[in-house]
């Protein structure tokens, strides 16, 4: 950029200049040169690049220049030029720290997301995210409890859905107390379809996931199977799965389930839409 343009922005006109030093370009006081902070790219740390304004946290270097990536997840390089970078606002020229390399990774939640370090968990916001009951509650917090706190979101399991629209109705949703709910077996023509219908607040979300139960939206070969047990129509369907696998209790069998649980990669893809659209509906700003 000319100088002349950099005057313009800054709000000193080149005439101005001009007239203030006349043709000598060593009048002022020149020797007091403002010194440009140097800091250590330190993992993490946020700044924006001054010329294009993206702003990132450091992830990385490649081939001299910094990484920064954004809160999107995208990344861009930029080299480490004097004064190149904004920090707090103020010009900055960032360096590579010496005394340790920064890791091209950052740490990764159990949902996929990019964990955020030194973050306190937020007190409980009036929105809340509901579902059908205590496994399922486990298996999101699971998942989803280290995103959900540090939004100040809060789980509650119901005791399944067939009162669904009186629970809503007392709940009182709103612009600033939304509410999501994750229904199991939400498939066109089953019960929980039509129960579902009956809920027609617009700060209220209601998605599901077509298993007859959350169990069966952990993938088989988590648990070392080749496939959920097939349980005959009338049988309560928990009972069953005990049964063809050899446990006596469902308890025994929920908690087996549960520590083979280590992120979303050990859960079924529509589990994993629906909770994502249930926490972006009762996180948007209102």
């Amino acid at each position: 950029m000319c100088r002349g343009v950099r005057l313009a922005r800054a709000g000193v006109s080149v005439i101005d200049m001009a007239g203030r030093y006349g043709e000598d370009v060593l009048a002022g006081d020149w020797r007091r040169r403002k010194v440009t902070p140097v800091v250590d790219a330190e993992p993490d740390l946020v700044v924006e690049d001054a010329d294009s304004g993206f702003c990132g946290a450091v992830v990385g270097f490649e081939a001299g220049a910094v990484v920064l990536e954004d809160r999107h997840g995208k990344r861009r390089n930029f080299p480490l030029l004097p004064a190149a970078f904004l920090l707090d606002g103020s010009p900055v020229t960032l360096r590579r720290p010496t005394r340790a390399a920064v890791p091209a990774a950052r740490r990764r939640t159990a949902s996929g997301s990019v964990a955020v370090a030194n973050v306190r968990a937020q007190v409980a916001k009036a929105s809340r995210i509901w579902v059908e009951g205590i496994h399922d509650a486990a298996l999101v917090e699971r998942i989803w409890g280290d995103d959900l706190r540090i939004e100040g979101v809060v789980v509650e399991p119901l005791d399944g859905i067939d009162a669904l629209d009186d629970e809503v109705r007392n709940f009182g949703p709103g612009p600033t107390r939304r509410l999501g709910v994750l229904v199991d077996h939400l498939v066109p023509g089953s019960k929980e379809s039509r129960i579902v219908a009956r809920v027609n607040s617009p700060h209220v979300l209601v998605t599901g996931h077509p298993y007859v139960d959350v169990w069966q939206a952990v993938k088989p070969a988590a648990l070392g199977i080749a496939a959920w047990p097939v349980v005959p129509p009338g049988r309560p369907w928990k009972e069953g799965v005990c049964a063809a696998l050899g446990v006596a209790e469902p308890a025994d069998m929920w908690r087996h389930i549960l520590s083979r649980v280590n992120s979303f990669a050990d859960v079924e893809t529509p589990l994993i839409n629906s909770m994502e659209r249930l926490i972006d509906f009762v996180t948007e700003p209102a």
